[in-house]
Formats: structure tokens, sequence, C-alpha cells
């Protein structure tokens, strides 16, 4: 017989130890195909949202490199 060295305050955890189910769960469901449908149109709208924002919004973190601070002018201080 199998001994713990250390002292269990509950005869039931040291049992749990031992312990195997003879039951076994009910096999899966298969998907039906509304379910793998709508499971494909949700990553899909996922993947499009992320190219999405990639696409607009790389553009915007770029830094422009034409000028410095201080050098954009309002089209009035052309025509002076």
């Amino acid at each position: 017989m199998f001994r713990r060295r250390e002292p269990v305050p509950f005869a039931f955890v040291a049992e749990a130890d031992r312990f195997r189910s003879n039951v076994t769960p009910p096999p899966r469901q298969r998907a039906s195909r509304s379910q793998i449908f709508g499971r494909t149109l949700l990553g899909l709208t996922v993947v499009a949202g992320l190219t999405g924002s990639l696409l607009f919004g790389v553009p915007a973190l770029q830094q422009d490199t034409a000028g410095g601070p201080g050098t954009h002018q309002s089209e009035a201080a052309h025509g002076r």
C-alpha cells in the first residue's frame, strides 16, 4: 500500500491521487455548416480589421523628413 510521507488533513485528498473514473464523456458534436461559416466569417472580420488598422495607422505614425519644425507656412504667407 502506498503511504504518503507528509500528513494529509483529509482522507479524501489522499484517495484522490489514486482515483480513476470509469465514466467516459459523451462524444463531441460536430459543428454544423452554419457554425463553421459563422466562425470563418468572424475570423475574417478580425483579420480584416487588424489589416485595416495597420494600413491606416502606419502612415500616420511615420515622421515627415521633408522639413523640421517651424518650416510649415500658411498659404497666406506666400502671397506677400
